[in-house]
């Protein structure tokens, strides 16, 4: 939802990025502000999970030319781990298995390496145990979840909990969702988006990158966005995405390039 008194979190301009020498984002130009919940959608190979990775700076992308200005600093020129201190968060499309490393110490490291970032106490073990599972109410979680390994043995629709429940402890500035709902079920993607819904305030914004309408019947965004070819070519209000549901995405592209051609 947008408010009237919204500042821009997110600048981006001219961002162009390759990976293995080949570019992938020829352009990019986005303005997010806070309050604000923004829809990438596209079709396999548009550029919108590169974008994602981008922002959050893995290592197997490189930018090549164009800016990113997170708050008014410099996003490209932080390293991953401090662009998640200063409020980046990325909630992964395939989050990874980490045996060995239960879930409940994994959580609180983050929690605590955030809090000490922004001036703010600490939690021992036993206030993080009676904190996290508050938030973990607002996924459905069972607390058992909390000693096993981070996402170990968990099925497409746990791990994808877990990453939302990572975004309601952290309270990130901006969360980028790359494909949340891949994999989930009608059941597991009401209880994600609902989630996500509940921690969306005027002080914070959400990039959702997806191929598809549905999640957007859950969450509704203030802006949608088409990528293709590495380039955002269209963007409107949330019936712009019923419309890709129903006509699909070459449409998008033929009345892009009609316009060049005038």
């Amino acid at each position: 939802m947008i408010h009237q008194d919204s500042r821009k979190l997110l600048e981006i301009r001219g961002l162009r990025a390759t990976v293995s020498g080949i570019e992938i984002l020829k352009g990019i130009d986005l303005t997010v502000r806070s309050g604000e919940i923004h829809a990438i959608m596209g079709t396999n190979g548009s550029g919108k999970s590169t974008l994602a990775k981008v922002l959050a700076g893995h290592n197997a992308y490189t930018v090549t030319a164009g800016s990113v200005v997170f708050e008014g600093n410099d996003l490209l020129g932080l390293e991953p781990e401090e662009r998640a201190r200063a409020g980046v968060f990325l909630a992964f499309q395939y989050p990874i298995e980490i045996p060995g490393v239960s879930n409940s110490h994994f959580l609180r490291l983050a929690y605590n390496t955030v809090q000490a970032q922004r001036g703010k106490d600490e939690l021992d073990p036993l206030e993080f145990e009676d904190f996290v599972r508050e938030k973990m109410k607002l996924l459905d979680m069972n607390p058992d979840f909390l000693d096993r390994g981070v996402n170990e043995g968990f099925s497409g629709g746990e791990k994808k909990r877990n990453e939302i429940l990572q975004m309601a402890l952290l309270e990130p500035r901006l969360a980028i969702l790359d494909e949340t709902d891949s994999g989930l079920d009608i059941d597991a993607l009401r209880i994600v988006t609902t989630g996500v819904n509940k921690l969306a305030t005027r002080d914070n914004a959400i990039i959702l990158v997806t191929h598809y309408q549905r999640m957007l019947n859950y969450i509704v965004p203030d802006y949608v966005h088409v990528m293709q070819g590495g380039r955002i070519i269209k963007t409107g209000g949330k019936e712009l995405a019923l419309d890709l549901e129903t006509r699909g995405y070459d449409w998008v592209g033929a009345e892009r390039r009609s316009a060049i051609g005038a």
